[in-house]
């Protein structure tokens, strides 16, 4: 399996970091399959932007070649991976999209198709033979993709990625970091002595003892990848918590009627526990709003609630998971049968 070995000190110092230049990798991924996302937010992103970022590639046969050869997809045990010049690193939690992109500086001609031999095993395509300053090219793609499809939503998807470091950060307080990286991905565990699962790959452990930054990076998507700046800079990308919550329907539905659109919104995002700053920072309202909402949500019922640390923590009673996923009609009908 995929492995880092971390040190004690390396851990004590590492930290989650919102950075701008992932969320918009993580978005060029949902742009750049081929097929539909089954996730319903991914699938609404995509229709949206699809036709106008296949536009943007056609325009210029360079940047389709770059994203035709920047991933390998995974065949059995041979791994997925992406080219380098996508995974890297944040600089910092108030670091610009501007600032991050300017690391592909460094990646010269030769860097890039040299990645790009070690990820396909083939020579990199006429295009990228010919063409000179690729690292430009792969700037000009992510740089579109941030300013027409994320720009115009970024408070809120910041909202939902600090919400995110906000209650991985409490649960780190409590439960320590072998619990918190469970819960950032299916195959990321804490294996002991050191050792840090990464992924499900059967591949040689990565020795980070040189590494001086270790972040942990939330972003809109399913997946996760790893990111580097050899030797120094190490981060592991994940899916975001909220994320699917993150995206409400124009249409209000029945539950919008009955308790309130904002009181709707909290219930939902309620699947797991989460603190009235964290349901602030995912909603947008004021925290004295949400504490409101809670209450009435509490009395009726709906929501419980219990003390952990310095935070007061909420989630839904089996009442309120009957509102927040009411049974369908063939449901229904067979319970007024009995």
């Amino acid at each position: 399996m995929g492995t880092w070995v971390v040190s004690a000190d390396l851990l004590a110092r590492s930290r989650f970091v919102i950075s701008p230049f992932c969320e918009t990798v993580a978005a060029v991924t949902i742009l750049s399959r081929p097929d539909t996302p089954g996730i319903p937010w991914q699938r609404a992103f995509r229709e949206r932007h699809r036709e106008a970022y296949l536009a943007l590639l056609a325009r210029d046969e360079v940047r389709g070649a770059i994203v035709d050869h920047a991933w390998r997809p995974r065949r059995g045990q041979r791994a997925g991976w992406m080219a380098d010049f996508l995974g890297l690193p944040p600089l910092g939690h108030d670091a610009s999209f501007e600032d991050e992109a300017a690391q592909l500086a460094t990646w010269d001609d030769d860097r890039i198709r040299d990645e790009i031999r070690q990820l396909t095993g083939a020579p990199p395509p006429a295009p990228l033979l010919k063409r000179t300053a690729l690292n430009d090219t792969v700037t000009e793609i992510l740089l579109w993709v941030w300013t027409t499809t994320l720009l115009p939503d970024w408070p809120r998807r910041r909202r939902v990625l600090e919400a995110d470091v906000v209650a991985r950060t409490s649960r780190l307080a409590s439960h320590g970091w072998a619990d918190v990286v469970t819960t950032l991905g299916s195959r990321t565990r804490w294996l002991g002595d050191g050792h840090l699962q990464i992924n499900g790959y059967d591949l040689p452990s990565r020795d980070l003892s040189a590494a001086q930054e270790l972040s942990f990076v939330p972003v809109h998507s399913n997946g996760s990848w790893v990111a580097w700046e050899l030797p120094r800079r190490f981060a592991l990308v994940y899916p975001a918590a909220g994320a699917l919550a993150a995206v409400d329907s124009a249409r209000p539905t029945g539950l919008d009627r009955l308790v309130g659109a904002n009181r709707a919104r909290i219930l939902r995002l309620l699947d797991e526990p989460h603190s009235t700053t964290q349901l602030a920072a995912l909603t947008g309202l004021p925290p004295g709003s949400v504490g409101n909402h809670l209450r009435v949500l509490l009395d009726a019922g709906v929501v419980l609630r219990r003390r952990s640390g310095r935070e007061v923590l909420y989630w839904r009673t089996s009442l309120g998971d009957s509102l927040r996923h009411p049974p369908g009609p063939a449901a229904a009908g067979r319970s007024a049968c009995r």
